[in-house]
């Protein structure tokens, strides 16, 4: 498989998932927090990121998305502890 497809794949995983969590904000008159799914999507697009970046052999991207990882995992862990 390309390098491209995967990071591609990744992108788009990623643009679908703020489009959503748009699309919730929007249409929700009093909006309450943020979509469960926002973190679950910005975690799989980093991973694609990393694993891309890291076939490219590009370490400023692999840091720089391993970083963008960790906030998506400490943003749901935040929200879920606040959900409780």
């Amino acid at each position: 498989m390309s390098p491209d497809v995967l990071g591609w794949g990744a992108s788009a995983v990623l643009l679908l998932t703020l489009s959503r969590q748009i699309v919730i904000q929007a249409r929700d008159p009093d909006p309450k927090g943020v979509s469960k799914w926002l973190f679950a999507g910005q975690m799989l697009a980093s991973s694609g990121f990393i694993a891309y970046s890291w076939l490219l052999d590009n370490w400023v991207f692999i840091v720089t998305n391993s970083a963008i990882l960790l906030t998506a995992i400490v943003g749901q862990v935040v929200i879920t502890m606040k959900r409780r």
